[in-house]
């Protein structure tokens, strides 16, 4: 099945070029040209990833990202034309699994969604194999009443589910299955977002922390080493 991407872009010409560049990879595309319709078309079809403009007419970027990431974890890119580093981590806050800052090329655009696509919706297998390292991938870990099901992507904390996001699912699942092992920033961003990060440490530091929230007192079983990365010393 072709997977559909809804592209919420208000500027005609850049929705257009960005368009053709996901048509031409067979691709199916949904388009809104403001926040409301971006949110009317999600909810009436299945949408594999969302290419969201944040200054948009009627509802902001902002604002659509904080209302589907209430019940869904679609990959979402955000688009702006902006670029202050706080409006880029205010963007990751909020949810999404990336940032493009404008202008930016399509074939980067491109590879962005590529790459988000097919590492989310890969077959289990290939999914748990994505997210292995040193060890082999199983379906549960568990780990001091935190517990992880690859498959379904659920997460529970002493028996009560808990909603991640996918980046955050792959960032806890990736420490977990390295467990006792200093992950530093560098690997996080390559395993995690695999390509070239142009930005800087703040981006893994502001995932961490929403992972953390999430947590609640479990948060303590993912540990800084100051200057490095992070680990999971949880008993798995």
């Amino acid at each position: 099945m072709h997977k559909t991407i809804l592209i919420v872009e208000d500027e005609d010409i850049l929705r257009e070029i960005i368009k053709d560049y996901l048509l031409n990879e067979g691709y199916q595309v949904l388009e809104a040209v403001d926040g409301k319709e971006a949110l009317t078309l999600y909810q009436d079809h299945e949408v594999h990833l969302i290419i969201l403009d944040i200054m948009l007419p009627e509802l902001d970027g902002w604002s659509v990202c904080r209302r589907i990431r209430k019940t869904s974890n679609v990959p979402i890119i955000m688009l702006t034309a902006r670029v202050d580093e706080d409006d880029t981590l205010l963007g990751f806050e909020l949810g999404a699994d990336d940032y493009v800052t404008k202008p930016y090329s399509p074939a980067v655009l491109l590879a962005r969604s590529k790459r988000l696509i097919e590492s989310r919706y890969k077959e289990e297998r290939q999914s748990n194999a994505l997210l292995s390292n040193t060890i082999t991938a199983s379906d549960t870990i568990t780990a001091n009443g935190l517990q992880i099901h690859i498959p379904s992507r659920t997460v529970s904390v002493d028996g009560e589910n808990i909603y991640l996001t996918y980046t955050e699912f792959q960032i806890l699942v990736y420490l977990m299955q390295n467990k006792g092992i200093v992950i530093t920033r560098e690997q996080l961003i390559t395993k995690i977002w695999g390509y070239e990060y142009d930005g800087d440490d703040r981006t893994v530091n502001t995932h961490i922390r929403n992972l953390r929230c999430k947590l609640g007192d479990k948060s303590k079983l993912i540990t800084t080493i100051v200057r490095t990365g992070y680990k999971f010393e949880g008993t798995i």
